[in-house]
């Protein structure tokens, strides 16, 4: 994209104030990514959930000089505003404008799985052979189709883009945005169905992105899917491809059979795949690809040479924490300039000052000296403290660098080099393609080694909470509980994500927790549940709103703001007794209540309560009480104060089942790792956490012998017996052993058997064919956070909370 500010406006039909010769080559609508404001215009997208016009000023403090909105900011000057009538339909129609520019061969991907897969998988196939452009990660809404469209360029032969929808009527306005030439439907599942009426309705929406295209490739084996393409496009060139034999692709022989190759055919032809994963979902996307590269004109054995070549595609970054105080962002899973760009945008959410990148030879196939320009153009704007090279190609190119830039030939070069080991308090970005390693660079770096980590999904975390607040008004607020070092989670790493996303508040248990998060960086207000006397001090000297919930506490905290000489009004959170009789004001005490509050130099900044029952079926009863009391109480306390604090007592099972009572603010905690009592809500969830290790040793055990400790286990015939590097002391109860709890190989469960001792645990495995190293998933989704939970007669805060602080947590991004 390289347009000038007027010609932006003319396109659209859009009014220009400001300078119209400006070059925008970069449109961004999230302020907090911005990674280089030079020729990027902030669009200011307004929804029904958020105006985007609230961050304006924050795209300003980044260095952007143009903005695109609805509205103008009068008192902002030194800006050129093209002002919209509606913000979405301006990038969509920017984008229709921007493609018809060029005559490139589409190829539009719709479905509920593996678009992203086949997308990546098509591009590592074509970009040796065809100037290919993409979507970049998984851009496939109704904004960031457009986005991704504006990447096309004039020589830019073939255009692959995925296209998204989760509700009716949407897919209309992305096929008059994008019509492809060759269409691609992947498996048709669960995601978004729930806004649909039936599967049906789903796959009649879908397949409206095909309207004008000349061929389309879909995944057969869904019979109704089958159907239906047939019914409304049978006059078009129509290639089914899957496991099932009526496709005009699929494997002919017995897929599951690893001794033998796969037997292919496609129409009338025969041909033979090695494949060494071989699960349906890998299966089915090869599959796919054959499909699309046949149209290409590709020969069979160029095929299957690409398709042996294919690389995993892990689209994820994970961060851990390192030595020296230093912070690892690890994406050293591909490397090309959307990723790079992604990354770029991933480190602004956290707040270390000084940064250092590692960066590894690019592999996309493009002109180098083009390409290195704009990889040091975009790394300049980052402000690294210093680079790392490694590689031959990129170190020609180290003086466009401008940091302080060092060349490696290979990473065990780097590593040897002792340069990593006078980094100190800053974040290290490693950015890499597999064939250099990098995860030798992240094994050199990282504070803990351990084969055990407790895996945290960002992303999943977000889409937790976005669930919720699609429940709630746009204006009620939310407090994220924090406490418990993030319910087991992480303390500081989750807080920090938090607020990047703009949570309103966050909620700890004691102080030292809220101290925790300040040092580290944490300014959104954050309120103590639990003050105890001898930390009003630090309350106050870190900024930390204390809940009050008797006279003692409210006097003892007074006594200190006066011994304090603290002058503003502090803001404190009133708890009120409603029902669950642990801690609160009851309404006999709300007068003396008001007199006290009106003398005292506080700001009641909040009233709240806590649900005791909001979570079982049988509690509604008793919620509806806890809620009747607590309102004629607040507002009897508001009254008395003359003035409006904010209102909450909503729980994450409150938001679910009682939304009608959100007040102004509720509070979400086990909600944000996937945990719902409510099983509409919880389809919708996604799982947030993994606990894994690896099997660290398997013994052949004969019927009769004996396992672990005090002999517990003896099988009742020749077994093979798994020893995993975990136990109680990392958070597993003992109660679990002996074939009570079960954990995942293979996708498979298998017993605990003998106890569980401090560091180990022993898993009969029978006759499965894992190995030594094999993956081991203590919990993830089979078995679950909750059956493991069941297992050890408890529920899953007890579980995440129980988890020791010596298991590494990493944190990713997808």
């Amino acid at each position: 994209m390289n347009y000038s500010t007027q010609q932006l406006a003319e396109i659209t039909g859009s009014k220009l104030i400001g300078d119209g010769e400006l070059l925008v080559k970069n449109i961004d609508f999230d302020s907090r990514n911005i990674y280089s404001p030079a020729n990027t215009a902030f669009l200011a997208i307004n929804t029904s959930k958020n105006s985007g016009e609230k961050y304006i000023h924050s795209a300003i403090e980044k260095g952007i000089k143009i903005i695109i909105s609805e509205h103008q900011v009068p008192e902002i000057e030194n800006i050129t505003w093209i002002l919209v009538e509606n913000s979405v339909q301006f990038i969509q129609k920017l984008a229709k404008y921007h493609l018809s520019q060029y005559s490139l061969k589409t190829v539009g991907i719709t479905g509920s799985n593996g678009k992203t897969i086949v997308k990546e998988w098509l591009y590592q196939s074509l970009f040796n052979d065809y100037k290919t452009v993409k979507s970049p990660k998984s851009f496939n809404s109704q904004i960031g189709l457009p986005l991704s469209l504006l990447q096309i360029g004039k020589c830019d032969e073939i255009g692959i883009f995925e296209v998204g929808i989760s509700k009716p009527g949407e897919m209309a306005t992305m096929e008059d945005i994008f019509s492809p030439e060759i269409g691609v439907l992947t498996h048709i599942g669960a995601a978004h169905a729930s806004n649909f009426v039936d599967e049906e309705q789903l796959i009649e929406e879908k397949l409206k992105l095909f309207k004008n295209a000349k061929i389309i490739i879909f995944n057969g084996d869904n019979e109704l899917v089958y159907r239906k393409i047939n019914e409304v496009y049978s006059s078009k060139r129509l290639i089914s491809y899957g496991l099932q034999d009526h496709n005009s692709l699929f494997i002919k022989n017995d897929w599951t059979d690893r001794s033998s190759s796969l037997e292919i055919q496609y129409f009338e032809e025969e041909f033979l795949l090695t494949a060494h994963q071989r699960d349906e979902a890998t299966l089915s996307n090869a599959l796919c690809i054959i499909a699309i590269l046949k149209e290409f004109n590709f020969e069979t054995p160029q095929i299957i040479d690409k398709i042996n070549t294919l690389k995993a595609i892990e689209m994820r970054l994970e961060s851990v924490n390192g030595v020296r105080n230093n912070l690892i962002i690890n994406d050293s899973y591909n490397l090309d300039l959307d990723s790079l760009k992604i990354a770029y945008q991933f480190i602004k959410e956290y707040n270390k000052p000084k940064k250092t990148l590692i960066l590894t030879d690019f592999v996309e196939g493009k002109d180098s000296e083009q390409l290195y320009h704009e990889v040091a153009e975009l790394t300049n704007q980052q402000h690294f403290s210093k680079i790392f090279l490694i590689g031959e190609e990129i170190a020609q190119y180290e003086k466009l660098f401008t940091a302080e830039t060092y060349t490696f030939d290979n990473t065990n070069k780097l590593t040897e080099s002792q340069q990593l080991n006078q980094i100190e308090n800053e974040l290290i970005l490693l950015k890499g393609a597999r064939k250099f390693e990098i995860e030798k660079v992240k094994n050199h770096l990282e504070l803990q080694k351990h084969d055990t980590v407790l895996e945290v999904n960002l992303n999943a975390i977000l889409h937790n909470i976005n669930i919720h607040k699609g429940l709630l008004k746009p204006e009620t607020k939310m407090m994220a509980m924090v406490k418990a070092y993030s319910y087991g989670l992480g303390g500081y790493e989750i807080a920090e994500f938090l607020q990047h996303h703009h949570i309103d508040y966050l909620g700890v248990a004691y102080a030292d927790e809220g101290v925790d998060l300040r040092k580290n960086g944490i300014t959104t207000p954050i309120m103590v549940m639990n003050p105890e006397q001898h930390s009003y001090n630090i309350i106050i000297d870190y900024n930390l709103e204390p809940e009050i919930y008797s006279f003692r506490v409210l006097e003892l905290f007074n006594q200190q703001l006066i011994q304090k000489g603290i002058q503003k009004k502090y803001p404190i959170h009133i708890k009120l007794e409603t029902g669950m009789h642990r801690l609160g004001f009851k309404k006999d005490e709300l007068d003396d209540l008001i007199e006290k509050l009106k003398t005292m130099n506080v700001k009641v900044e909040s009233v709240f309560s806590h649900l005791s029952s909001s979570d079982v079926p049988d509690g509604e009863d008793y919620t509806l009480e806890q809620i009747e009391i607590f309102t004629k109480n607040s507002e009897y306390l508001i009254k008395g104060l003359q003035y409006q604090p904010i209102r909450h007592i909503l729980n994450t099972s409150g938001i679910v089942s009682y939304a009608d009572y959100q007040f102004d603010m509720v509070r979400i905690g086990i909600g944000m790792v996937g945990i719902s009592s409510n099983p509409a809500i919880k389809r919708q969830l996604k799982n947030a956490v993994t606990f894994k290790t690896v099997i660290s040793q398997i013994s052949h055990v004969k019927k009769g012998e004996s396992v672990g400790y005090n002999r517990k286990y003896q099988p009742e015939k020749d077994t093979q017996i798994a020893t995993i590097p975990v136990g109680y002391a990392d958070g597993i109860p003992r109660l679990i052993g002996n074939k009570v709890g079960n954990i995942g190989i293979h996708k498979r469960l298998f017993p605990i058997v003998g106890n569980v001792c401090m560091d180990m645990m022993m898993v009969d495995i029978e006759d499965t064919p894992a190995k030594e190293g094999d993956e081991v998933i203590i919990f993830n989704s089979n078995p679950s956070l909750e059956e493991f939970a069941y297992y050890c007669h408890t529920i899953p805060y007890e579980v995440l909370t129980s988890i020791s602080r010596r298991v590494k947590r990493i944190y990713i991004k997808d």
